[in-house]
């Protein structure tokens, strides 16, 4: 197809990776962009600059201009700086104003102001580049502003008057809200952005409602969060927009890339392995976690294994509330993560109190993560929401069975064990119940200790299940599609 016929589609993001992460929204900007068709879409990258991007990468960016854009009352520079990865072109905006320090997220206060400036920003380089895309997609509250932001620019920039915009919301909690004077201060936006259905909610501008308000389509992560974000339980105050805009709501559920996460490949993990070879490499992997982590050294424990950023939206109360009961002499857990104090220093006193058979690493550490997926036996994800979730997927891909609460996107990739039919992917339970919870692990250990064949079948049934974002690209090829 000649390049002048792509689609030309711009994914603005706070984080990609490998430049830099937080959490699942860096895999999914790196890895989406990958499975769209090369020769139907051309896409590209926006993100900040930040100081914190590792040397290995900022060393490689190609300096391609600089600028000045209005921000309210300020005019503010821009440098834009390049580099190409994988095939795909990434813009990185320059302000160490903005985008200094160790983390790419501080204050509120600071990050509505740093986030207006790269939503500005996106849309001014667009023009300065002679790149002017058919699709901006935005990516949560960080970029949510761009929608608001054209709409104001697309009488006096002609440029941009036929770009359509896509808002996915990756996760609901976290909106971007301020002062209505102080963000109207910080964008410039006139008054009327900030009455009726925008940018206002409950007294406050909240950047994520603008977004659902004012973009061509809206989508989020999987298809059951579409649903529950329409609630008052998972909308967080905006489930009365989200009905109201249900109409141009869709739910995509996420994949990984699996050139990446392939334990037939994995330089993290120190054995490799297959759907058709794990029964017999796997353990290896198992006796190497079981080491890295001082852990006893026994092939007949059963592992189960915890990757998670430590809050109370992955369900560490439900876990707490039972760890005692399921951590028997048969059982070892390993556990990385970090996040609220509560739960570091909950597992903290479990890995005291049960050594050998509690293992705690706080932090982050993807060499630990990847031997974890690959090394236990069971994979603990009880989350009171969320959103899609991605380390269910890796899990499964390394051969580890999930054990999940039903919601969001674990309800939907996540099919449970069915003994009489011998079908499922995992374990999984409906409650936000420690009692469910429990009887769930117990049904594992079960199907773990003595029917340890049809155990083996769920774990290649994960293995062997596309998890990749193939299926889900095409969604989103339709979807930018539509969009003429």
């Amino acid at each position: 197809m000649p390049e002048t016929t792509k689609k030309k589609i711009l994914f603005a993001t706070s984080e990609c990776a490998p430049f830099v992460k937080t959490g699942g929204l860096a895999d999914v900007a790196a890895a989406l962009p990958k499975y769209l068709d090369p020769e139907r879409f051309d896409v590209r990258v926006m993100l900040p600059k930040y100081l914190c991007i590792p040397e290995k990468w900022s060393s490689r960016m190609n300096y391609l201009m600089n600028f000045r854009v209005d921000l309210g009352w300020r005019n503010q520079y821009v440098g834009l700086f390049s580099l190409e990865l994988d095939g795909i072109t990434y813009y990185f905006i320059d302000n160490e104003f903005y985008f200094c320090g160790f983390h790419p997220y501080g204050e509120i206060y600071q990050d509505v102001e740093k986030f207006a400036y790269f939503s500005k920003a996106v849309l001014v380089s667009c023009e300065m580049l002679g790149f002017i895309p058919d699709v901006i997609h935005c990516h949560d509250w960080e970029s949510a502003l761009v929608p608001a932001f054209l709409d104001q620019m697309r009488a006096d920039h002609s440029d941009l008057a036929d770009v359509r915009t896509v808002f996915t919301i990756h996760n609901i909690k976290f909106q971007g809200r301020w002062g209505i004077p102080q963000v109207q201060d910080i964008t410039g936006l006139p008054g009327h952005y900030f009455e009726g259905e925008m940018l206002e909610a409950y007294g406050d501008a909240n950047y994520m409602k603008g977004a659902i308000v004012l973009a061509d389509r809206v989508t989020t992560v999987s298809d059951t969060y579409a649903h529950e974000i329409q609630e008052p339980f998972f909308g967080e105050g905006l489930d009365a927009v989200i009905r109201q805009y249900a109409g141009k709501l869709s739910g995509i559920v996420n994949g990984i890339d699996t050139g990446d996460f392939d334990p037939g490949s994995d330089p993290m993990i120190p054995y490799h392995y297959s759907a058709d070879t794990f029964r017999r490499i796997k353990p290896q992997c198992k006796a190497a976690l079981q080491e890295r982590m001082g852990l006893e050294k026994d092939p007949k424990k059963m592992i189960f294994g915890i990757v998670s950023r430590l809050t109370d939206q992955k369900g560490f109360d439900l876990i707490g509330s039972v760890m005692e009961s399921f951590a028997d002499d048969n059982v070892q857990i390993a556990v990385l993560g970090s996040g609220d104090s509560l739960y570091e220093n909950m597992f903290r006193y479990f890995a005291g109190q049960l050594p050998g058979r509690v293992a705690f690493s706080n932090g982050y550490d993807e060499n630990l993560a990847r031997l974890i997926y690959a090394g236990s036996d069971a994979f603990l994800m009880p989350s009171v929401f969320e959103p899609c979730g991605l380390s269910q997927l890796i899990s499964m891909r390394y051969g580890t069975v999930p054990i999940v609460r039903e919601t969001g996107g674990l309800k939907d990739t996540v099919e449970p064990y069915n003994e009489y039919e011998n079908t499922g992917l995992g374990f999984s339970f409906a409650g936000i119940d420690a009692g469910e919870l429990l009887e769930q692990i117990e049904y594992a250990k079960n199907v773990y200790f003595n029917h340890k064949r049809r155990w083996n079948m769920i774990a290649e049934r994960g293995m062997r299940k596309d998890v990749s974002w193939n299926v889900s690209a095409r969604a989103y090829e339709r979807l930018y599609e539509e969009l003429d």
